[in-house]
């Protein structure tokens, strides 16, 4: 890092600190008690403040690492400061660790875009440092360092574990990963992730040599033609890859830390006879298709200021009169998926105080043809979606394709918070903006996160049948 970036970043680092901790003094004086999922959150890690590890609230279904982390920054605190009395591990001191995490994301985002982008390294200071400060103010996440909820740290040490990866530290990385597990159990696909990248760098070598042998035929993984020949190439040679015991431990003797975190999550899996811990009954598996689209969706609207432009609206435009049968098999598939496999979870259409609510009965709840008529938007937002990937290699993306199925798709609830790691690292491997574009895309997240804190600070309101405050959140 230059002098000049280090005082540019040092500096943004600290401006993002004092605000946000402006908007905790709000937020937390306007929301004393705990809120929604922290009436479980806070009395458990305020039994773990107090050395009572065997009690455990079985309405909770994560394992218990941020409590844990929690502890283990409190209590060196509070013996560094002599606290004593309510102020220890108070719901303000539990939600503080958060703001704490938000000042990591905001640095490990950086690291991730100067390692990804480091070919841009000469021209691109100003740049960086900017998509790092927007992406840590990506709305969804950022409302919930106010909170105390797993988002925060569970983003932390996802985004930890692969820039270990991506720097070759695999067992560091693996360790980050039971970390992040520790969070949230499907964190495990994340780890899968930093292992499935390592898997897609020995498929470009193995691919790149076999295609070099053919004169005619020199063009990189990520130029395979979108045919049905080319996906028969590509089958092929992954069941080749894949069975050749040669391919599979020159992968094994770099990727094996990874296995051993697999094998033991898969031990665990097991022995709880689920992945979920506690309260299982809202939390069932199903094969939810349509996430995928209502994350295109998400990604397009939260991306639009550095992914859409005139020339990539031109290319699709141009795809579709190329292409016209290929994409009426795309919309047709996409319906009957939209008409055989939507879920809705009992939580979406009963909680009005999650935004999804109003999402869902605002647009889906119409009329019952809406999910239908969607149908090409969801076409259009997949399509800038993987068009955004066009630098990377073919099997990185399947890699990244597979894990957002798994993370995606088997949530039958429609919740926003489970597209955080996904869309940053969709996000953090686009190609790096222009200057304009990231001015344009930090302005958009800022007045989303002022009307979102806004909204859950101003905008109250009682249920019938309750006299305490309920507030709107993501």
């Amino acid at each position: 890092m230059e002098k000049f970036e280090g005082y540019m970043f040092t500096a943004l680092c600290s401006t993002n600190f004092l605000v946000s901790c402006l908007l905790f003094s709000r937020v937390t004086r306007e929301q004393r008690e705990p809120y929604m999922d922290e009436i479980f959150h806070v009395p458990q890690a305020q039994r773990y403040c107090e050395g009572k590890f065997n009690e455990w609230d079985p309405m909770i279904t994560t394992l218990p690492g941020l409590y844990l982390v929690s502890v283990g920054i409190i209590k060196p605190m509070v013996w560094l400061a002599d606290l004593t009395g309510g102020v220890v591990c108070s719901t303000a001191m539990l939600r503080f660790i958060n703001l704490l995490f938000n000042c990591g994301n905001l640095y490990l985002i950086y690291l991730l875009i100067s390692k990804l982008h480091h070919r841009e390294k000469t021209r691109t200071t100003t740049r960086r440092v900017l998509s790092a400060l927007s992406l840590s103010t990506f709305p969804v996440l950022y409302f919930f360092n106010f909170l105390y909820y797993t988002d925060a740290g569970s983003t932390f040490f996802i985004l930890f574990a692969y820039l270990m990866t991506l720097y070759g530290c695999h067992k560091a990385s693996a360790l980050l990963g039971v970390c992040s597990v520790l969070f949230r159990q499907t964190n495990i696909i994340w780890v899968a992730f930093c292992a499935g990248t390592l898997v897609a760098t020995k498929m470009d070598e193995a691919w790149r040599t076999e295609h070099s042998k053919k004169r005619d035929e020199k063009s990189p993984p990520s130029q395979v033609p979108l045919s049905l020949s080319g996906a028969k190439k590509v089958t092929g040679f992954l069941l080749e890859f894949l069975t050749s015991p040669g391919h599979v431990k020159a992968v094994l003797q770099v990727a094996w830390p990874y296995a051993v975190v697999g094998v033991a999550f898969l031990a665990f899996v097991l022995l709880n006879d689920g992945i979920v811990v506690g309260d299982r009954t809202s939390h069932e598996a199903c094969l939810n298709l349509p996430q995928l689209f209502y994350f295109f969706s998400f990604s397009l609207f939260f991306s639009l200021p550095v992914s859409l432009c005139y020339h990539r609206a031109l290319r699709f435009l141009h795809g579709l009169r190329k292409q016209p049968f290929f994409f009426l098999f795309v919309t047709t598939v996409s319906l009957l998926l939209v008409w055989k496999f939507t879920f809705v979870h009992k939580y979406l259409l009963a909680d009005n105080r999650h935004f999804p609510f109003y999402v869902w009965k605002k647009v889906f709840q119409r009329h019952e043809l809406v999910r239908f008529l969607l149908v090409p938007a969801y076409v259009f937002a997949g399509w800038n979606f993987l068009d955004s990937f066009k630098s990377r290699s073919l099997f990185w993306t399947l890699a990244y394709l597979a894990c957002l199925l798994c993370a995606t798709v088997p949530q039958k609830l429609l919740e926003f918070r489970y597209f955080i790691v996904p869309y940053l690292m969709y996000r953090l491997h686009m190609p790096l903006p222009s200057l304009p574009r990231l001015v344009v895309e930090f302005l958009l997240y800022t007045a989303v996160n002022a009307a979102t804190i806004y909204i859950f600070v101003a905008k109250t309101f009682h249920w019938p049948d309750s006299t305490a405050t309920q507030r709107f959140m993501w």
